[in-house]
C-alpha cells in the first residue's frame, strides 16, 4: 500500500504556544490520522520535512515563523569533530542491544528520570507512562529500540525508525547523572554509523532551530542538510546556507 502524496488529506491545528520559542505561537500540519501509512509513504513524507509522534505525522506550518527547519546528515560524508571523537572514545565500553519494545519498568524509569532532570520545563513533564508508550510506539512496524548498557546498567535508549533512504532519530533518552559521557552526542554518532552499516544515505534529525539551544546543537554534525524552500541544501559550518 502506497498512497499518492497528492491524495493525502491534511489538517492544521489552531494556533498554540510554541514548545521551542516561548514568544511564538505555532500551528501544526497533520496528515489525516485515518490515513493508512507504510514505510514508503512515511519515507516520502520525511523527505518533505514531516516527522512522527506516535501514529501522528506532522510538520510545522506557522504563518509568521520559519524557524523550524528539517535537518538530516548525509552519513557517508560525515566526519566527526575532535570533540565527537572524544565522545566515541569515552563510550566505547558500552554494549548496544536491540529490543522489541521499551514498555518495561527499566526503560520507563530511565525515561522518567531523564524528563524530570533534563526537561522539567517541557511539554512531556511530568512524565506519564501512557504518553510515553504512545509517543514511542512501533508505528508501521519500522521502529527499532537500541539500548546502551554499561555492564548491566542501562544508560540510554535510542528510538529509531528505518525508512527507505535513511534512519530517523525519533527520540533518545539517557541517564542524566552520566553527564561526563556525553550520551546524547554519542547516540547520534552511533546512529550515523548504524545508517552507514545498513547502506542508507541519511540520518534524519528532526528540526534544527537556531534560536533554541535544545535544537541548535544539530549544527555540530557536519555536513548537515536543511530543507529550505522545498529543497535540501548543505548548511555552511558557520550556520548559514
Amino acid at each position: 500500500m502506497t498512497s499518492s502524496l497528492r491524495d493525502l488529506k491534511v489538517y492544521t491545528t489552531y494556533p498554540h504556544s510554541c514548545s521551542y520559542l516561548r514568544e511564538q505561537e505555532a500551528t501544526t500540519l497533520f496528515i489525516d490520522p485515518r490515513q493508512e501509512v507504510d514505510q514508503h509513504l512515511y519515507s516520502s513524507l520525511s523527505t518533505l520535512g514531516f516527522r512522527r509522534s506516535g501514529n501522528h505525522v506532522y510538520r510545522p506550518h506557522c504563518s509568521h515563523c520559519k524557524a523550524c527547519i528539517p535537518a538530516r546528515i548525509p552519513v557517508q560524508d560525515f566526519q566527526p569533530r575532535r570533540s565527537q571523537r572524544r565522545s566515541l572514545r569515552r563510550n566505547r565500553d558500552l554494549i548496544v542491544e536491540r529490543t522489541l519494545d521499551i514498555r518495561d519498568d527499566q526503560a520507563y524509569n530511565l525515561y522518567r528520570h531523564y524528563i524530570e532532570q533534563r526537561h522539567a520545563d517541557g511539554d512531556m513533564y511530568p512524565p506519564d507512562r501512557e504518553q510515553y508508550e504512545s509517543f514511542l510506539n512501533n508505528a508501521w512496524d519500522c521502529t527499532r529500540y537500541y539500548r546502551f548498557y554499561e555492564h548491566r546498567k542501562l544508560l540510554g535508549v535510542a528510538v529509531v525508525d528505518v525508512m527507505t533512504d535513511g534512519l530517523s532519530a525519533i527520540y533518545t533518552f539517557f541517564d542524566p547523572d552520566e553527564q561526563h559521557r556525553g550520551l546524547g552526542s554519542y547516540a547520534i554518532l552511533w546512529q550515523i554509523e548504524q545508517a552507514r552499516e545498513m547502506g542508507l544515505q541519511y540520518l534524519y534529525l528532526g528540526y534544527w532551530i537556531q534560536a533554541c539551544k535544545k535544537m541548535a546543537y544539530k549544527a555540530e554534525y557536519q555536513p548537515l542538510e536543511l530543507l529550505v524552500e522545498n529543497r535540501w541544501q548543505r548548511m555552511e559550518p558557520a550556520g548559514g546556507l
